[in-house]
């Protein structure tokens, strides 16, 4: 693990583009103030890595004929068998394209096929609401209405994230009813790493259809989308990944698809290569994933990406990084649990958080004093590098408060109004040093507004 652990610091240090103090802005002292800041921002945007910049000039100055080796028709391959790696599937299982909500769009167009008796859509409660529009603009366009065909699984009453136990008795009790099962791999707003091997197996038990959104997986954990018998799955490549603000996306489909499924929204992109470019009228598919393909994509996008995905070969992929993260994420979670102003999960009274936090609701700020907890699961298992921080009491101005403070001492997390922020050490370029500067800079914050204890 030291020897591991010591080859990544030298990565980290050679490889990303972490922005200074000076860069965000931090009011810190002037000698300080050239360093680098303390990044947990990469569930939401990942930094640049020198080496994508680099080819990213590279692009810019090509005319035509590539002097690299990257020729623009088939500059998608360059990252196709990273990202089936990253996933745990073949080649032919994925395709680098489009965005996010647009690959989500054109799986469900593929696979939502409802009927009188079959067409209700499974997702978590509180999805990232990108995900929550478009289940609900393809329920409309099949004509059912979205408050009817749309099931959204929420925590039990005082708990903030959903019981696996909980996800296989309703997906037992309502399957016959149920045309999809798509739950993220890792919810966004608490970090739940869900089982995705376990509802995959127990949605197709029950004649769904299973697909997945891995805008916060990819890259985060490690998949086996293939082994799992998942039918499709999106994602981004802007956090983990690191490809930059708007990077293209990506898209799988089991290979068992390949010959009984055809694009509805088809393009010349998704067209066989062999005779794309003599223009028939007539489209002929590439099988698999690849054939779903609308648009040539975008060079710049794409070798950006690449850029981080051949770091993340070159240490390894995500065995090692896993172990990595495991570490950095339990090293931020041990310091943040020693905080004075920490309120234990059990003791957040159920009736001040949970209605205003995990259904949405407006409410009045509660009395008690300023505090914050960890809404992400304690298990290793069942999180990713994110921890998401609540703070107390809800609907108050403590979370602005406190994230105004961070950023002034020059710690960039994430913040979700009203009161959550996320810190995420990404195993690629954070350290344990990163996860101790910001558990002081948190105590540190409360401190300087001159907040006491919390106690509700």
């Amino acid at each position: 693990m030291s020897s591991q652990w010591s080859d990544l610091n030298v990565m980290l240090s050679r490889e990303f583009i972490i922005p200074s103090n000076r860069d965000i802005g931090a009011k810190i002292s002037e000698e300080n103030v050239d360093q680098r800041c303390t990044y947990l921002c990469g569930n939401s945007l990942g930094p640049l890595t020198k080496r994508s910049k680099a080819l990213l000039q590279q692009e810019l100055d090509v005319h035509f004929e590539h002097p690299y080796g990257r020729e623009w028709m088939n500059i998608a391959d360059t990252v196709t068998p990273l990202l089936a790696e990253l996933v745990g599937a073949s080649e032919k299982e994925v395709a680098c394209m489009g965005t996010l909500t647009a690959n989500l769009h054109l799986m469900m167009a593929a696979f939502y096929k409802p009927t009188t008796q079959r067409f209700k859509i499974l997702c978590e409660g509180r999805a990232f609401p990108s995900d929550q529009y478009a289940f609900a603009s393809q329920a409309r366009v099949h004509g059912y209405d979205p408050n009817e065909a749309i099931i959204e699984m929420c925590p039990r009453q005082g708990e903030f994230t959903l019981r696996e136990s909980d996800i296989m008795d309703l997906i037992a009790k309502e399957g016959p009813s149920i045309a999809l099962v798509i739950f993220s791999g890792v919810q966004f707003y608490t970090g739940q790493l869900f089982p995705m091997k376990a509802i995959t197996t127990a949605a197709k038990a029950q004649g769904c259809v299973c697909g997945w959104d891995l805008a916060h997986a990819i890259g985060n954990v490690p998949m086996a989308l293939h082994d799992w018998d998942v039918d499709f799955a999106v994602w981004c490549s802007y956090k983990y990944l690191n490809s930059g603000p708007g990077g293209i996306g990506g898209l799988f489909v089991h290979k068992k698809w390949e010959n009984s499924l055809l694009p509805q929204y088809a393009g010349w992109w998704g067209h066989d290569p062999a005779t794309r470019f003599a223009m028939p009228p007539r489209f002929s598919a590439i099988p698999g994933a690849q054939g779903f393909q609308q648009s040539n994509p975008s060079v710049l996008a794409t070798v950006s990406l690449l850029g981080s995905l051949q770091i993340f070969k070159e240490v390894g992929m995500m065995g090692p990084l896993r172990k990595r993260s495991l570490r950095l994420t339990s090293e931020l979670e041990m310091r943040l649990m020693k905080s004075r102003f920490y309120v234990p999960i059990n003791e957040v009274s159920a009736q001040c958080l949970l209605q205003d936090e995990m259904n949405g609701k407006d409410g009045t700020a509660q009395q008690g004093q300023p505090g914050f907890t960890i809404i992400t699961p304690r298990n290793p298992d069942s999180r990713g590098s994110q921890l998401s921080l609540l703070f107390l009491p809800p609907n108050s101005d403590v979370m602005d408060r406190v994230f105004s403070a961070l950023s002034a001492m020059g710690v960039v997390g994430d913040e979700r109004k009203p009161d959550v922020i996320r810190l995420t050490p990404a195993p690629l370029y954070n350290t344990l040093g990163d996860c101790e500067r910001a558990a002081s800079c948190l105590e540190e914050a409360f401190e300087g507004l001159g907040l006491t204890k919390a106690r509700l």
